[in-house]
């Protein structure tokens, strides 16, 4: 059975899954029926410094930025549409790999174009985190799942999870940080400007 947490819970990752050290990160989410219009949501990962600064905007994973200099981060393609079962978009972490540097890597998605198509986390359900063991993904026990629920109803872009280190160990946080500035608003915080 799958550990599940609520919003600012936090976990170690060795504690749930001994040895990892190639993790995935999938999000998922199911656009609710509004006018007809299609969602299109982007999962992305930022790599952040002990500063909480992005590396660079190279260290900024998404569709048009497969995967960080360091091939640690490597996006897995992008999902237009949120339809069928499962990880709607999937980021695949090496943590053995991760340079120094990288305290946190942190998950957000985003919806494109959300401001000329008029559309908000509120018109999305079902929208979750999870982090699993890549070399075991069908055991339940070593998932990390967050939900997170029905609380962002004018935000264009969540902050859902972050993986951080502690002590020399991996940690997963259940984050849930809306922003109704976008995607600008998420990388603005993390000291990249938005192109």
């Amino acid at each position: 059975m799958a550990v599940n947490l609520s919003k600012g819970g936090n976990i170690s990752l060795t504690k749930v899954a001994p040895g990892l050290t190639k993790a995935v990160v999938g999000l998922g989410w199911k656009p609710r029926t509004t006018d007809g219009a299609a969602f299109d949501l982007d999962a992305a990962a930022l790599l952040v410094d002990s500063d909480g600064r992005a590396l660079s905007d190279r260290h900024f994973v998404f569709f048009n930025n497969l995967q960080d200099p360091s091939g640690a981060v490597v996006h897995q393609g992008d999902n237009r549409t949120g339809d069928g079962d499962g990880d709607d978009e999937q980021i695949a972490v090496d943590l053995a790999a991760l340079p120094a540097e990288v305290v946190r890597v942190v998950f957000l998605a985003s919806i494109y174009e959300a401001e000329d198509r008029r559309q908000n986390f509120g018109q999305v359900s079902d929208a979750y985190i999870r982090v699993f063991d890549a070399e075991d993904p069908q055991d339940d026990a070593k998932t990390v799942v967050f939900d997170l629920g029905e609380d962002a109803s004018t935000e264009t872009a969540l902050v859902f999870g972050e993986l951080y280190r502690n002590a020399g160990d991996w940690k997963f946080r259940a984050v849930g940080q809306g922003y109704a500035s976008g995607l600008a608003g998420i990388v603005a915080d993390y000291g990249l400007a938005a192109a």
